[in-house]
């Protein structure tokens, strides 16, 4: 008798490029992007080659930082329509093997509702990416209050993507912003949706925040605290470890061995999705990160709402990072598991 095959992975953190994007990045300043030595190339062959010998079923599609709004509204916009009616197509070619996780043009609010109404009605997307921030406006602004009633009205899942702050020329210290700037930004963008009550208004916003929480995971005490001594008395006691243990976490960058059970410290199992951050993460690096996935130990048991356990025995035997992540993704992402 063979062995069953093992999960195909859901990937919901993967990035593609184009050249007329990098070209017109490339126009605004943004020659060395974040500080990286330069822009990686991209192409659906070499994607779908990475994913064949990594075991990848479906890569949710999003553009990376810096996002499509380089200081002109009418440009964004057009820039965000043409990079996701070309993802769109790319998904349409390779039935089943990519998503899109549409961009948009914020922090113009009109022309994000148009491309959220676009990118779901005629596109079909399957999200939308949001980068921490854009030129300084962070995601619990007031004024984005419209789009995200909308999200919440449309049930989507809404994928957050670190960027630089407007500070990193003083607190980057002249490194790469993705080191540590990323996993701040991440923080301090989920925190401003925390405190501006975002979370508490929409609780059935599908969030997936990037590499294992960045530092949530070490600050959320300390955030809940503070919390309850600065939000005002008539608003209630928030909990903004109940909020946060309802979103959901991706494993790109280095989950294993200290990120994850940091994570896990905070959240339950099935909040946990794989994500490669490929094509920003060359080939071989993305093959490494696979392999540590899969070489780690998960903790038993392992609940799943619904189920004593993710597909394996009563107590959780036989589960994998690999078929834990891709049950929690066909839940979040229900057309993959169709």
């Amino acid at each position: 008798m063979t062995a069953p095959e093992a999960p195909r992975l859901i990937d919901v953190h993967a990035h593609f490029v184009t050249e007329s994007y990098v070209r017109r990045a490339r126009a605004a300043g943004h020659e060395l992007p974040d500080g990286m030595p330069g822009w990686p190339t991209w192409s659906p062959a070499a994607h779908l080659d990475l994913m064949d010998r990594c075991g990848i079923g479906t890569a949710m599609l999003s553009l990376s930082s810096p996002g499509v709004h380089f200081g002109d509204d009418a440009a964004a916009r057009r820039l965000a329509r043409e990079v996701n009616e070309e993802s769109a197509a790319v998904v349409r070619e390779h039935p089943g093997r990519f998503g899109l996780f549409a961009s948009l043009p914020l922090p113009d609010v009109d022309g994000a509702l148009e491309e959220i109404a676009y990118a779901f009605d005629t596109l079909g997307a399957d999200g939308v990416v949001l980068e921490t921030n854009t030129h300084g406006v962070y995601l619990g602004d007031a004024g984005l209050e419209p789009v995200f009633a909308e999200l919440a009205r449309r049930d989507a899942v809404v994928f957050l993507h670190p960027t630089s702050p407007v500070c990193w020329e003083q607190s980057a210290l002249g490194r790469p912003r993705p080191m540590v700037e990323f996993v701040f930004d991440t923080a301090r963008t989920v925190t401003d949706l925390l405190f501006a009550g975002t979370l508490e208004r929409h609780p059935d916003l599908k969030v997936v925040v990037p590499h294992c929480g960045g530092a949530l995971p070490v600050l959320a005490d300390r955030v809940n605290g503070f919390m309850k001594l600065f939000m005002p008395d008539d608003q209630g006691v928030p909990d903004a470890l109940a909020q946060l243990r309802r979103l959901y976490y991706d494993l790109a960058g280095t989950p294993f061995p200290r990120q994850v059970p940091a994570l896990l410290s905070l959240v339950e199992p099935d909040r946990l999705l794989y994500g490669s951050d490929y094509c920003w993460t060359p080939p071989a690096a993305a093959e490494a990160h696979v392999a540590s996935v899969d070489a780690a130990p998960v903790p038993i048991p392992v609940p799943v709402p619904g189920s004593a356990s993710v597909p394996g025995s009563a107590s959780g035997e036989g589960v994998t990072w690999r078929s834990l992540t891709t049950a929690n993704a066909e839940r979040l992402l229900p057309r993959l598991a169709r």
